[in-house]
């Protein structure tokens, strides 16, 4: 989607999908003709959290912007930042379109649209009504209602349990908040259920996810990352699809053993932390 916004130097920019349609009402849960995926995938929770890093700001998506009327003026600084507030997400009519610093929005993504906040920026949003939390990257522009604070991408807002709109706690993090943030997560349930297999002679069947994307460009860009940052892997990263997302995943090992001090050796280096799986063949 575009937004017609009063942007110094710019005529248009991409925006969110909380900039509904004047006078258009509101669907519960999403706006205009949005919401899920058509096929959703079976395990949401599986999708790694956001990790924040240091990344610069985007030059133009800074600027003072206007938007129906209001003028907004993004905070662009690394001061600590928190507000509560009413959140809401936004799918399938974004997916695929170009996010307020020009990046592809990913339903399945963990990213936010906020109004004020630097881009890019991550942020840490708490279901006010049961405690879970997510860590997103802030890479768009909205929501443009008034009461609403945040836009979560579908992804993020169904981690949190939150299926339409909710009361949520918004707090800025950073890159040095990232290894605080990784051991408070919450092991992941795929990995929980992992059994180590007893192997003879076969090939082994153990991997590292280290990232889900539905997109197969989003997918090929951070395998080609993982692979330049991690010249010793014994085999280069790859890209499987498995319910209709695009996993780059590394292996295979022979034990769990293995496949554990590989992760925390990855975990150490890119600041993320690892899915073991056992995908069936």
């Amino acid at each position: 989607m575009r937004l017609a916004l009063s942007l110094a130097g710019l005529a248009l920019l991409a925006g969110c999908a909380s900039a509904p349609k004047p006078g258009a009402p509101a669907k519960p849960g999403y706006y205009l003709d949005d919401g899920p995926p058509p096929s959703p995938p079976p395990d949401v929770s599986a999708i790694p959290d956001a990790v924040p890093r240091d990344e610069p700001f985007h030059r133009g998506a800074n600027r003072p912007y206007t938007v129906f009327g209001r003028t907004y003026a993004p905070v662009v600084s690394s001061d600590p930042f928190s507000e509560q507030g009413i959140a809401t997400w936004y799918g399938r009519r974004f997916h695929g379109k170009p996010t307020a610093i020009g990046e592809t929005y990913d339903m399945f993504a963990m990213t936010a649209a906020h109004r004020t906040m630097p881009l890019p920026s991550y942020a840490k949003v708490t279901n006010l009504k049961n405690g879970r939390s997510v860590v997103v990257r802030v890479n768009d522009r909205g929501p443009f209602v008034d009461g609403r604070v945040i836009d979560l991408s579908w992804a993020a807002a169904m981690k949190i349990g939150m299926p339409g709109s909710g009361p949520v706690r918004v707090e800025r993090v950073f890159a040095r908040d990232a290894p605080a943030l990784l051991a408070a997560a919450p092991p992941q349930p795929k990995a929980a259920t992992v059994v180590t297999p007893v192997l003879t002679g076969e090939a082994a069947t153990l991997y590292l996810q280290l990232g889900a994307f539905s997109s197969l460009d989003n997918a090929r860009q951070f395998r080609d990352r993982v692979a330049h940052e991690l010249p010793w892997l014994a085999e280069p990263p790859a890209i499987a699809l498995q319910a209709g997302l695009h996993r780059v995943r590394v292996g295979p090992y022979a034990t769990r053993e293995a496949a554990q001090a590989a992760a925390e050796r990855i975990q150490a280096a890119l600041s993320i932390a690892p899915l073991i799986t056992n995908p069936k063949p």
